[in-house]
């Protein structure tokens, strides 16, 4: 079989992480129709959504990180990734529902801020998502893309919801919750594009976009789940998320 040119593998990176940040607005599609969801199920559901990052991050980027430049340049990846994320939410202004304002103030709407919260979550997704096809492994990046798919719908719900609180029609709800992933395909053309046109970047890049997801499941997803008494339901929901996403990875990679 013909060896997989740098232009298709550039367009299958974007084309993928695409899909992948369009769920969120198939995962957002039910508040045209409901209000409200339980705390159980929401918290469950993001719990879902992390354990899917973390064996993301596992198994389709540090493993694959180290067996191609070894554990020095995976260990400085991670670290680089994660303060990166970590300076980003300290100098970029954005807010949560839950936690409120993050970052220095600012004059920004509220729903701006929020959008630039999301903002700073989805990208390293599209980022790893680029990174895997980057490698030229369609297949382990088609897993990690599906991964980053399903993990993405509940999110979408998490933000369509308190949208619908704030009072925004159920329309704009649904758009704002999906237009919210569409940064994934911008961090998906980083991604691939870097690693494909500068091949010896690609284990820095995996374990820089491993960096990045870590830091965005600990300081965001968990800590949320974890704050309105569910902690049961959204570890379970940790391990089911883990356990389909190390099941996804090994059946395509």
């Amino acid at each position: 079989m013909e060896p997989i040119s740098g232009g298709t593998i550039i367009l299958y990176g974007i084309l993928a992480s695409t899909i992948a940040g369009l769920a969120t607005g198939i995962g957002a599609f039910p508040s045209l129709f409901v209000r409200s969801v339980s705390d159980r199920f929401m918290d469950s559901s993001l719990g879902f959504a992390a354990g899917v990052m973390l064996a993301a991050t596992s198994f389709s980027l540090i493993v694959p990180a180290i067996e191609a430049g070894g554990i020095w340049i995976t260990v400085i990846g991670i670290a680089v990734g994660a303060v990166f994320l970590d300076r980003a939410d300290k100098w970029i202004p954005h807010e949560h529902f839950l936690k409120g304002p993050e970052g220095p103030s600012s004059t920004l709407r509220r729903t701006w801020l929020f959008i630039l919260a999301i903002t700073l979550h989805n990208f390293p997704e599209g980022l790893a998502v680029g990174v895997g096809f980057g490698g030229g492994d369609v297949a382990g990046g088609t897993a990690l893309a599906i991964g980053i798919g399903l993990q993405n719908m509940p999110e979408g719900l998490a933000v369509a919801l308190p949208l619908l609180r704030e009072k925004y029609s159920r329309g704009k709800a649904l758009l704002i919750a999906t237009a919210s992933g569409l940064v994934e395909p911008i961090g998906g053309l980083i991604g691939v594009g870097a690693v494909t046109l500068a091949r010896p970047f690609l284990p820095l890049g995996l374990a820089f976009a491993a960096g990045a997801m870590l830091f965005v499941i600990s300081d965001e997803i968990i800590p949320e789940t974890h704050s309105r008494g569910n902690e049961r339901e959204a570890t379970f929901g940790v391990i089911i998320g883990f356990l389909v996403m190390m099941t996804l990875d090994n059946l395509f990679g």
